[in-house]
């Protein structure tokens, strides 16, 4: 190195200080220069005049065609040039002067303001940095003109020794290339060695002077440049790794301001080394597998999937994957191979075959990696066969029903909206069945839930025989099913299969030894004539339901459309029922009891009525069954105790009170209680009280009931059977229970005088009821000839019109005045 006197260094300081103020100078003269409405000044007002020295450091450049040309250049521009031509193109100039003067010019040109660009020329080893100032002018004879001033700074770095004596890798310069905002838009290689150009695959020459963005190179991936600009900015020194092929390259970086010092190295055989290390995945309980990206051959497996798959390690590494693939996924195994990037993991799960033929669900991730110098991926498996068999039963579940595994409603439904969406395009009709079991109940509560549950599990097996096709049968719940019959059906195919389904289901079931024996009804609707919908058709096959279940059930009945008309007017009743109880429109009359015998009133039956606003008087026999069927009977059963009670308070001491109890206020397990209740608020004792009930009572839970029975009793009230003979088994309940009373029906003493078999029942009745020591009374009756014959049969208790019809209780002391004179008249 030479050193510079002291009287040199002063004067090479001088220098560069009066050059580094020649910057700001021409910028303050192109400003000045600028007219007012102009966004460039004259070419002669700032390039013509007092330059002085400056003129030297000036190179005129204009656009010739699209091409950026040297017009004219001073003394100092053409030895920094190496040339001293004018009217040349850039391109013919040094690469780093043309780079520096082009990037100048654009951006002077584009901005249309002095643009201030550095150049880094490399002159004998030694990096020269120059400040080029671009100074945009308009030119007399029209187009822009550009006059660049350069200048070198006092800095100078020599690298090069730097650079090769940190290492024996490949060596190569960066210089940075700045945009309009300054900022690192790309990147010049100023300088390399032999070892960089063998690394990046490309001779030297071609190289050298090479923007990255030109590409060819593994420098010019946007990844790597983004690390690049990061250095400029930030980082003096650092590292960082890079893939190029089947190469890793490892680029150690050192930032000089805007120049960069690359080291390369080659490190794919370390890398190599490490997924080797990486690979030894034998002890890994995840099945894992090497296959080759091309062939699909499988290049190695571990101990996990020779124990998992059950091929032995030979035959596995003799197999390509399609032979762990079904045939009928093997398109779409192949296409996802073929989509697949440097990492994979599956967007679904697929079906892989293993040696003995079974099929499993796998999850797949997969990484492709170099294996003994092949492309190939490594592949994790997971086996989710469980896991998918637990969620199809849990989607089995969600649309069967636990107990019978026929499909439950929201199937039924959901089959029945697409069978009826099918039906739309064809023209077709789907036919909707909705069946109960008849006599199911009593299965219940004879032998117990258990044998019902066997029941309903072997009528599901009669269903699934008769359903077949596209049709479907359902357990809707309890003992209701339901049938969809999806092809094109007529009204007669329908009742035809309707009749096969009842004689199917109507068939005794062997259980245990036993004969059970059940009955069918089915309710049917056609589409499109009984709805479009399929809430409409179920709706519909379920009023033609309750049709067939009024009329005795074991029958099958079609919708008709005077069916909706007494839903309609069904709904209408419960909607009134509810208002009429929070209203008080119900009352109670009384009709009396007649001893034979004394000739006067033992006792009154409190019978309800409702006296509707609108519609009059209802019938109990109308109200009674829906007040049981919407849950209101047992809050108006309570009220007409509480009624009857209260009242009965007024009339003489013998005289007793009736109330008939529905079975529905035996299951809500509150009848003693409301009965306690009833009495302690009147006061009433309880011997003038009496209970009815009908045999209905023991239908269900007859335990239980008798139990409540006897409860009742040992309160003191009477209990009595009403409607005595009508029922199936009307002489064993009087062995259950020991009744107070017994009524004989009214359809029994009607035809008395006329029918020798009622007259026979009336006698049979009467006489039981005098070796049980149990009071009878006749109800219905009208006639003096009835009258007549009870009395000579021994009936104890009459009641009917014949002595007075049901009377409101202000009616009833006048009532009792008057039979009472009338007796004593007869007397």
């Amino acid at each position: 190195m030479i050193m510079a006197n002291n009287k040199s260094a002063k004067t090479s300081a001088k220098f560069n200080s009066e050059m580094f103020a020649d910057v700001p100078v021409l910028q303050r003269k192109w400003q000045a220069a600028v007219r007012p409405g102009e966004k460039l000044p004259h070419y002669e007002d700032v390039m013509l005049g007092s330059l002085g020295r400056l003129a030297d450091h000036i190179v005129l450049l204009r656009n010739v065609d699209g091409v950026l040309s040297v017009s004219h250049a001073g003394r100092y521009v053409q030895t920094w040039l190496n040339d001293e031509r004018w009217d040349i193109p850039l391109s013919a100039l040094p690469p780093d002067c043309a780079t520096a003067l082009t990037e100048a010019a654009a951006n002077a040109r584009e901005n249309c303001r002095p643009y201030l660009a550095s150049a880094h020329c490399v002159r004998d080893g030694l990096v020269r940095t120059f400040d080029v100032l671009a100074l945009p002018t308009r030119s007399r004879w029209g187009g822009i003109l550009v006059g660049v001033y350069v200048n070198e700074r006092n800095a100078q770095y020599n690298l090069l020794d730097t650079i090769f004596s940190a290492t024996d890798e490949g060596v190569l310069s960066l210089a940075a290339i700045r945009d309009a905002r300054g900022e690192a838009a790309d990147f010049q290689i100023v300088h390399l060695n032999q070892g960089a150009a063998k690394l990046l695959m490309q001779p030297a020459t071609e190289l050298l002077w090479r923007r990255l963005s030109a590409g060819g190179n593994p420098l010019a991936a946007p990844a790597v440049m983004n690390r690049l600009r990061e250095f400029v900015g930030s980082g003096p020194v650092g590292q960082f790794e890079i893939d190029s092929g089947d190469r890793c390259l490892r680029l150690g970086v050192t930032a000089f301001g805007d120049m960069l010092s690359l080291t390369v190295s080659d490190v794919t055989a370390l890398k190599q080394r490490e997924l080797s290390f990486r690979l030894l995945f034998e002890n890994n309980p995840m099945p894992m597998w090497v296959f080759d990206a091309g062939t699909m051959e499988f290049l190695s497996v571990n101990d996990a999937a020779v124990q998992h798959y059950g091929y032995s390690r030979e035959r596995f590494l003799g197999m390509t994957l399609r032979q762990i693939w079904p045939e009928d996924e093997w398109a779409m195994h192949s296409a996802a191979l073929r989509e697949v990037g440097d990492v994979y993991q599956s967007s679904r799960d697929w079906r892989h075959i293993k040696a003995d033929g079974t099929e499993i669900h796998v999850l797949t991730f997969g990484r492709r990696v170099a294996f003994e110098g092949r492309d190939g991926y490594l592949v994790a498996v997971v086996d989710i066969t469980e896991r998918r068999a637990a969620e199809a039963r849990i989607a089995h579940m969600a649309h069967h029903d636990g107990l019978t595994n026929l499909p439950n409603r929201d199937f039924y439904q959901e089959r029945l909206r697409e069978a009826l969406e099918r039906s739309h395009s064809g023209n077709r009709r789907v036919a909707v069945m909705c069946i109960d079991l008849d006599l199911f109940k009593n299965v219940n509560d004879s032998f117990g839930h258990p044998m019902g549950d066997r029941l309903l599990k072997l009528v599901a097996e009669r269903l699934r025989d008769v359903v077949r096709d596209d049709n479907v049968a359902a357990r809707l719940g309890g003992d209701e099913f339901a049938v969809v019959l999806a092809a094109d059906v007529s009204p007669n195919e329908a009742s035809a299969f309707a009749e096969r389904l009842i004689d199917a289901l109507s068939a005794p079931y062997k259980i245990d030894g036993l004969e059970v024996v059940v009955g069918a009804s089915v309710g049917i609707a056609l589409s499109p004539g009984d709805g479009t919908t399929s809430e409409e058709l179920m709706r519909n096959a379920d009023m033609a339901l309750y049709r067939a279940k009024s009329e005795g059930g074991g029958v099958h009945h079609f919708f008709e459309p005077e069916m909706d008309q007494q839903a309609q007017k069904r709904r209408d009743m419960e909607r009134d029922l509810r208002a009429a109880f929070s209203n008080g429109e119900f009352e109670l009359h009384y009709q009396p009891l007649v001893d034979i015998a004394a000739d006067r009133i033992s006792g009154f039956e409190s019978l309800l009525r409702w006296q509707h606003p609108q519609k009059g008087m209802v019938s109990p026999a109308e109200f009674i069954p829906v007040a049981e069927d919407i849950g209101l009977i047992v809050a108006l059963g309570e009220w007409v105790l509480r009624e009857a009670c209260a009242e009965a308070m007024k009339w003489p001491a013998d005289v007793k009170v009736a109330v008939n109890l529905s079975p529905v206020q035996f299951r809500s397990r509150n009848l003693v209680q409301a009965v306690i209740s009833a009495l302690a608020h009147s006061g009433l004792s309880a011997r003038r009280l009496e209970l009815e009930i009908t045999e209905s009572v023991f239908l269900a839970e007859t335990e239980a009931n008798l139990a409540l029975l006897h409860q009742l009793r040992e309160l003191g009230v009477s209990i009595s059977m009403d409607d005595f003979g009508t029922g199936y088994s009307s002489l064993s309940y009087l062995r259950s229970f020991p009744f107070d009373k017994i009524k004989i029906d009214r359809s029994f003493v009607k035809d008395l005088a006329r029918r020798s078999d009622c007259l026979a029942i009336v006698r049979a009745i009467s006489g039981l009821g005098r070796s049980l020591k149990i009071t009878t009374t006749a109800e219905g009756v009208e006639t003096t000839d009835q009258l007549d014959w009870l009395r000579a049969e021994g009936c104890n208790e009459v009641q009917g019109f014949l002595f007075s019809a049901a009377r409101p209780g202000h009616e009833i002391a006048a009532l009792l005045r008057g039979f009472a004179e009338r007796a004593s008249k007869a007397a």
